[in-house]
C-alpha cells in the first residue's frame, strides 16, 4: 500500500506535462521563480535513479532549506536527458505513479515548496522499493560503479548489497544511500550532519557495529542458503546415526552436540562453534527426522514392491511382548530387487488387544490396504508353531491361504531344541528337570552364588560360573547343560557342603550322569544345526538340505549304537571311558538314546516334509533335470534353456537366486515357476533378530515410545533419501 500523500498548502488541480516540457536542461538559476523549471529538467536525469538522484538532491535538498531563504545549490551531475527515458519512468517504474503526481504539481506551482507532500510520498516509495528492479537504459551500462573502501569506516559506514549493486550504509543509523553517494565527502557529510556526538570515536567501535549490524541483515545469499542446507542436512545424518544405533533421542542433545562443541572450540577455534549451532538436535527434532527417514523408506519399500520385475513377494512374521506389556507383530518383506532377492524390514505393528490368528490377519491386512499391495501377490508365509500361526482351520496362514490359493506356508525351521524337548524319553526328562533346579538353587541366592564362584577358586576348578537357564533364549538348554556337567564335581561338593542330599545325590549317581552327558551331546549338535540355519538370504532350499542331511545322521548314528559305537557322542563316550563302565550297565542309556533318535527324526519330518523333488531339483540344477518332468507350460522355454551356452555359464558363476532373476526376461514361465519356490522364507530369523533391537529401543526407560519409526531406521536396508527430505525442510537454529 502507498501511503497517502500529505496534502500541499495550495494544490492547483494536476494538469498533463506537454512532452515539450522536458526539454534540454539548463544551469538552474538561484531565483525562486524559476524552481518549476528546475524541477522539471531535474526529473529527467538519468532514469533508473531520477527519483533517487535528481529528486533526492536537488528537490529534497530545495526542500530542506533551514533558516536561510536562499535554497542550497543541489549537487547534481547531468546528462542529456531523452523525452522516452521520462515516458519509461512515468509508465512502468515502481514509484510511476508518485513521480507523474510530482511532476504535475511541480508544473503548475511557481513555488516548488506548494510540492513538499507529493515529494514526501515520493521519498516513502523510494525507500519500499529500494530493492525494487529498476528499468535500465542502454546508456546506463557505460556509468562507472564506486566500490567500498575500507576506509569509509571512519564515517561509520559499511557496504550491502541490494539488487546486485553495492550501496553504502550508516552503521548508526540503519540508513543506506545510494550507490552514488560511495564517496567520502558526502558520507562524511551524512556523518556530520546526522551522527556528529560519535566523531571520537575510533575504527575498531564502528567495526563492531558494522560486525553487528551484517548479522542483523536478513542474509538471503547463496552462501548463507548453503549453511542452512547443510545444517539441516546433518541433522537428519545425526538422527540416521541416532536411530541406527538405537540411542534415545536425546543422545545428540545432551552428549554429541556438546562434545562436538568441545572439540571444534578446542581444535579449531571458537568461531566455528557457531555454525554448528545452526544445526538443529533437540529432542523433538531428532524424533521428527526420524519419522521423515522411515515414511521415506517406507515409500521406497513398496515403490520397489510394486516394480518388481516379477510382482510377488513373500513375508515372515512374528509377535512378542515389549517392556510395557504390549504385544508387537512384526514383518519383514521379500522381493525381487536389482537382480537379486532384498529382505526388507516392513513393519511392527502393536496388537491392542488379543494376539488371535484374526487379529494379525487384520493388521496385516489394513497394512496392505493401505498401502494398496495385494494379497494375491503373496507367494509365500513363514510363522512359527504355534496355533494361531498354524491352526489348520482358523490359524493365520488358512486365511491367508483363503486370500492367495497360490501362497505357499511354511514353518520355522528353527528352535529345534524345543522338538527335541518333546521327544524326550520320561527318565530323560526327569534328569533334565532335576539339573535345571539345581541350577536355580545355586543362581536364584546371591550368597549361593558367591559362594559357589568361591568354592570353585579354591579347588582350582573352571574358572566359570553356572549358566542361568530360561525358556525364552535360543541355544540356552545346550550351554547350560554343558556347563554344569564340566561342573558336576565341585556342585557335588557344594550340596554336600548345603546338606541339600537331593542335589548331591544326583551328582553322585553315575546313572543320572550318563543321561546329563547325552544330554549335553545331543543339544550340542542341535544347537550347531540351529546355528547354520540361522542367517539372512536363506532359502527353503538350502536350509531343506540342511534338515535332510540331519534326518539321516539320526538314521545313521542308531545303526552306530546297534554296534556299540559312541563316536557321534563325545561327551557321553568319554564319560564311559573315563569311569570304566561295563557295556551290560550300558544298555539302559543306549536304549533310552535309540528311543530318542527316533522320536526326533520323526517329528523333524512331520514338521519339516520333504520337499517336491522335481521342482526343487529344476531349481537347483536345472541341466540334470528331463524334458518330460517339467511341466508342459514351461518344456519349451526348459528345452532352450538348457541348450543355451551362456545360460550354462551363468548358472555355473552365479548364485541360484540370481541365475533365476536373470533368466525372468527370457525364460518368464520357468523363471516363475521357480522364483515361487525360492522367495518364501524358510524361518522367523529377521523377526527374532528385530525383536532384539525391539528391546534395546524400547527400554523401561522409553516404554511408551512408539517404535516402529526407530525400528525401521534401524533394521532397514534402504537408504533414505535425505537431500530430496532436506528440499522440503527449513533450517531451525539450535538455541
Amino acid at each position: 500500500m502507498r501511503a497517502a500523500p500529505r496534502r500541499a498548502p495550495a494544490a492547483q488541480p494536476p494538469a498533463a506535462a506537454a512532452p515539450s516540457a522536458v526539454g534540454s536542461p539548463a544551469a538552474a538559476p538561484r531565483q525562486p521563480g524559476l524552481m518549476a523549471q528546475m524541477a522539471t529538467t531535474a526529473a529527467g536525469v538519468a532514469v533508473g535513479s531520477a527519483v533517487g538522484h535528481t529528486l533526492g538532491h536537488a528537490i529534497t535538498g530545495g526542500f530542506s532549506g533551514g533558516g536561510s531563504a536562499e535554497p542550497t545549490k543541489p549537487d547534481i551531475t547531468y546528462q542529456e536527458p531523452q523525452g522516452a527515458q521520462l515516458q519509461n519512468q512515468q509508465s512502468f517504474g515502481p514509484c510511476s505513479l508518485e513521480i507523474k503526481q510530482f511532476l504535475e504539481c511541480a508544473q503548475n506551482q511557481s513555488d516548488v515548496k506548494l510540492c513538499e507532500g507529493f515529494n514526501e510520498v515520493l521519498r516513502q516509495c523510494r525507500i519500499a522499493n529500494v530493492d525494487h528492479p529498476r528499468p535500465v537504459d542502454h546508456g546506463e551500462r557505460n556509468i562507472k560503479r564506486r566500490k567500498y573502501n575500507e576506509g569509509f569506516l571512519q564515517y561509520g559506514f559499511t557496504s550491502t548489497i541490494t539488487v546486485g549493486i553495492e550501496r553504502p550504509q550508516c552503521v548508526i543509523c540503519g540508513v543506506v544511500l545510494s550507490a552514488e553517494s560511495m564517496k567520502p565527502n558526502k558520507l562524511k557529510r551524512h556523518f556530520e550532519s546526522k551522527h556528529s556526538s560519535f566523531a571520537g570515536k575510533d575504527t575498531n567501535y564502528f567495526r563492531s557495529k558494522a560486525d553487528g549490524l551484517k548479522k542483523a541483515r536478513p542474509d538471503t545469499g547463496s552462501k548463507s542458503n548453503k549453511q542452512n542446507v547443510a545444517a539441516v542436512e546433518t541433522s537428519y545424518l545425526v538422527a540416521l546415526r541416532i536411530a541406527r544405533d538405537m540411542k534415545p533421542h536425546t543422545f545428540a542433545e545432551h552428549l554429541l552436540f556438546p562434545v562436538a562443541k568441545d572439540s571444534v572450540r578446542v581444535m579449531i577455534g571458537d568461531e566455528f562453534v557457531t555454525k554448528l549451532s545452526a544445526v538443529s538436535l533437540s529432542n523433538d527434532t531428532v524424533r521428527r527426522r526420524i519419522h521423515d527417514m522411515s515414511a521415506d523408506i517406507l515409500d521406497q519399500v513398496v515403490q520397489e514392491i510394486k516394480s518388481a520385475p516379477l510382482p510377488i513377494c513373500s513375508i515372515q512374521l512374528d509377535e512378542s511382548t515389549d517392556v510395557a506389556n504390549c504385544s508387537q507383530l512384526m514383518v519383514y518383506v521379500r522381493y525381487i530387487n536389482d537382480g537379486d532377492f532384498k529382505d526388507e524390514f516392513l513393519c511392527c505393528k502393536p496388537l491392542e488387544r488379543t494376539a488371535t490368528a484374526l487379529d494379525v490377519f487384520e493388521a496385516v491386512d489394513s497394512f496392505l490396504r493401505q498401502h494398496e499391495i495385494s494379497w494375491k501377490s503373496i507367494c509365500g508365509v513363514c510363522t512359527d508353531g504355534a496355533p494361531a500361526m498354524l491352526g489348520c482351520q482358523s490359524g493365520f496362514q488358512r486365511l491367508v491361504l483363503n486370500e492367495s490359493p497360490k501362497a505357499i506356508g511354511a514353518h520355522c525351521m528353527l528352535h529345534l531344541q524345543t522338538l527335541a524337548m518333546k521327544t524326550l524319553p520320561q527318565d530323560f526328562q526327569e534328569v533334565m528337570k532335576s539339573v535345571l533346579s539345581s541350577v536355580n538353587f545355586v543362581k536364584a541366592s546371591s550368597l549361593n552364588s558367591r559362594l559357589f564362584l568361591q568354592l570353585c577358586n579354591d579347588l582350582d576348578g573352571p574358572s566359570k560360573t553356572l549358566l542361568l537357564h530360561t525358556e525364552g533364549r535360543w541355544l540356552s538348554r545346550g550351554k547350560v547343560l554343558k556347563r554344569i556337567f564340566e561342573l558336576r564335581d565341585e556342585l557335588k561338593t557344594f550340596f554336600n557342603q548345603k546338606a541339600i542330599r537331593q542335589f548331591e545325590a544326583l551328582f553322585s549317581d553315575n546313572g543320572a550322569l550318563q543321561k546329563v552327558a547325552y544330554l549335553v551331546d545331543i543339544f550340542t549338535i542341535l544347537n550347531e544345526l540351529n546355528l547354520s540355519l540361522q542367517g539372512p538370504n536363506s532359502t527353503c532350499l538350502d536350509l531343506s538340505e540342511k534338515i535332510h542331511s540331519f534326518q539321516m545322521k539320526l538314521q545313521l548314528w542308531q545303526k552306530k549304537l546297534d554296534e556299540n559305537k559312541f563316536y557321534m557322542l563325545p561327551t557321553l563316550s568319554a564319560f564311559f571311558e573315563e569311569h570304566d563302565i561295563e557295556q551290560h550297565k550300558r544298555i539302559t542309556v543306549v536304549i533310552s538314546v535309540k528311543e530318542h533318535l527316533d522320536m526326533l527324526a520323526s517329528e523333524i519330518s512331520w514338521y519339516f516334509p520333504n520337499l517336491p523333488e522335481i521342482p526343487f531339483a529344476l531349481a537347483r540344477s536345472p541341466f540334470s533335470v528331463k524334458a518330460e518332468d517339467v511341466p508342459e507350460t514351461a518344456q519349451e522355454e526348459f528345452t532352450r534353456l538348457t541348450n543355451s551356452d551362456a545360460a550354462r555359464a551363468d548358472f555355473s558363476t552365479m548364485p541360484v537366486t540370481q541365475f533365476w532373476v536373470k533368466c525372468l526376461q527370457s525364460y518368464p514361465v520357468l523363471s516363475e515357476m521357480v522364483l515361487r519356490l525360492l522367495l518364501p522364507f524358510p524361518t522367523t530369523y529377521l523377526c527374532e533378530t528385530g525383536f532384539s533391537s525391539l528391546l534395546v529401543i524400547k527400554s523401561k526407560y522409553r516404554s511408551r515410545l512408539v517404535v516402529e519409526d526407530d525400528l525401521r531406521c534401524a533394521l532397514a536396508k534402504t537408504t533414505p533419501r535425505i537431500s530430496d527430505l532436506v528440499r522440503k525442510k527449513q533450517s531451525q537454529p539450535s538455541h
